[in-house]
């Protein structure tokens, strides 16, 4: 398997895991619970996701990005959710978003060679993305660290687990 291959695999893995969560929250107020005051909630984690996949465009192709200032006011880094469902877009608006900036990040992982995946990112690009193929490493594991805190906020609720599949639903 290439290296572009093992990374489109890891992005839909764990876009197929975050959507098998966010499939519980059904109200306004479950998508804005909280486990305490200062925790993440699921309509935070979905639309911090797709403000994240903008990010990680911006720095492979800044032609694609497509900005959304009231989400990245709202779900973008040192953003603080609250637990009132007004604060925030439509629930249906945040998952489409979530879901075009995705495929987005994946198109433009499409169009990479494994070559390219080893070179340097453009000056200016933060420290902890060396190069191409770490924007697409630092998604999986930035999806990976919200979603645990997602699979706490659904637990609280008393939903069962979500066993992680090891393999995308689309290879299946």
């Amino acid at each position: 398997m290439s290296a572009k291959q093992r990374l489109q695999k890891r992005l839909q893995a764990a876009r197929d895991y975050s959507c098998a969560l966010l499939a519980d929250f059904k109200t306004p107020e479950e998508w804005t619970h909280q486990v305490h005051a200062n925790a993440n909630h699921a309509l935070w984690f979905a639309g911090h996701m797709a403000v994240s996949d903008n990010f990680f465009v911006s720095n492979l192709a800044a032609e694609r990005v497509a900005r959304r200032p009231e989400f990245e006011k709202a779900f973008g880094t040192g953003s603080q959710p609250t637990s009132n469902p007004a604060d925030y877009p439509p629930v249906a608006d945040v998952l489409a978003y979530m879901k075009e900036r995705r495929a987005t990040l994946l198109d433009v992982l499409n169009g990479l060679s494994d070559a390219e995946l080893e070179q340097p990112l453009a000056k200016g690009t933060p420290d902890f993305l060396p190069d191409v193929g770490s924007v697409f490493e630092t998604a999986v594991w930035h999806e990976g660290l919200h979603s645990g805190q997602l699979s706490v906020c659904r637990r609280s609720m008393g939903h069962q687990p979500v066993m992680p599949s090891p393999e995308p639903a689309a290879s299946k």
